[in-house]
């Protein structure tokens, strides 16, 4: 039927509840008026009590024919007082309720979605030197510019550890500058390669044909699929003429010429 004003909104009902803190007494008062005993349900240790015959009531008075004891355990139901509210009870709402594609990130709590970590960016404090010739050496990547779960050792072993509970795939980039190759020798190859749990497994390799340099940016970058407990280091190798070592160059610089990094792919 047609109406005045605004249109109402959508309201959920409950009725109201009241707790008592019992005590050895027939008197108590309820935290809203009543016309008589019809309308409350009272329970006293879990059993609905018959209205007129166990108790009495009129306004905010509840008088009862027996007394309750301390450890009794009695609530009400105001059944003449129905609490409305345009909120929804709690737990009532559904999937099935929700409208798809409706919900915003804004609209969740923090740490609900799933986010790139563990992450970490590891460079180096100084220079390597003395890399011995067509040798697996592993990169000291000794400094850390971030590390989200503690997850990245710079001080000893120069590895990332997945944590438990955070297996997955994760990708990994790095970067190094091969320079000051001794005296008039220069580079023939390089290696740069990841390893997991102590074994070579994705590498990159330059070889020089009609020119030899004597500095030159290795690169490598992949995807790998980790379980916790899993570790990854860096390790290169060079061939240089008349077997000469090598250094990697970071120049003592606070600029990352030297890094690698890593984080966890969302899937």
């Amino acid at each position: 039927m047609p109406f005045i004003g605004n249109q109402p909104a959508l309201s959920y009902t409950s009725f109201a509840k009241q707790d008592f803190t019992t005590s050895a007494t027939t008197s108590y008062t309820l935290d809203n008026p009543v016309t008589n005993a019809n309308e409350l349900a009272l329970f006293i240790n879990f059993v609905r009590q018959e209205p007129t015959t166990a108790y009495s009531a009129s306004g905010t008075s509840l008088t009862l024919t027996s007394a309750t004891s301390a450890t009794d355990d009695m609530y009400c139901v105001f059944l003449g007082k129905a609490v409305q509210t345009v909120n929804p009870p709690n737990a009532s709402v559904g999937a099935s309720q929700i409208v798809d594609a409706s919900i915003t990130s804004g609209k969740l709590a923090s740490g609900v979605l799933p986010d790139n970590t563990p992450a970490f960016f590891a460079t180096m404090s100084a220079d390597q030197t003395g890399i011995p010739d067509v040798t697996w050496t592993k990169v000291q990547f000794d400094s850390e510019r971030f590390d989200t779960d503690s997850a990245y050792d710079a001080t000893t072993n120069y590895r990332f550890t997945v944590p438990a509970g955070k297996g997955g795939k994760y990708f990994f980039s790095s970067m190094v500058l091969i320079t000051d190759v001794q005296a008039s020798q220069t580079i023939g190859s390089i290696d740069y390669a990841f390893y997991i749990n102590g074994a070579q497994n994705v590498y990159s390799s330059y070889i020089f044909i009609n020119y030899n340099p004597k500095t030159y940016n290795a690169t490598v970058n992949t995807v790998f699929d980790l379980s916790a407990g899993d570790y990854v280091e860096m390790f290169i190798k060079a061939d240089t003429t008349a077997g000469a070592t090598f250094n990697i160059n970071q120049n003592n610089t606070t600029l990352a010429r030297c890094f690698w990094y890593g984080y966890k792919i969302i899937e």
